[in-house]
């Protein structure tokens, strides 16, 4: 009798627990966690225009309220329309590189109604001589 009560409350348990895993409401999933430059040189500095991707990867619209960058980077275009569930969308950020020796730390935070309600992209890399 008490394995067949600690069976269902281990089943019961488990159940909760897959219930609360799902996904409810829109869910703001990177393609990429953050965009990395690696060591790039003072005298062959990369393009820096950047198409950040990600993925509405929840069951309702997500709605971006605001973007911004850090730093000197200006976001050129960002979805205004709702993306609904499985749909992608891009948000195209441009930055200068200064032709000296430096880390490269930039970020791009989305406002959206995904929970959290705050997401953060990060540019990362580092400038050196040759």
């Amino acid at each position: 009798m008490k394995n067949v009560v600690l069976f269902f409350l281990a089943a019961f348990i488990g159940l909760n627990i897959a219930k609360s895993q799902e996904k409810d409401g829109p869910v703001l999933k990177w393609e990429i966690n953050r965009y990395d430059y690696g060591t790039v040189y003072v005298d062959d500095l990369p393009e820096t225009k950047l198409d950040i991707k990600f993925t509405n990867d929840g069951n309702e619209p997500l709605v971006l309220s605001h973007v911004r960058a850090c730093c000197g980077t200006r976001v050129h275009r960002w979805p205004r329309e709702p993306i609904m569930p499985g749909e992608e969308g891009v948000i195209q950020v441009e930055f200068r590189l200064a032709p000296r020796a430096h880390r490269i730390s930039r970020t791009v935070t989305v406002t959206s109604n995904a929970n959290p309600g705050t997401t953060i992209f990060r540019i990362i890399g580092e400038v050196v001589e040759r």
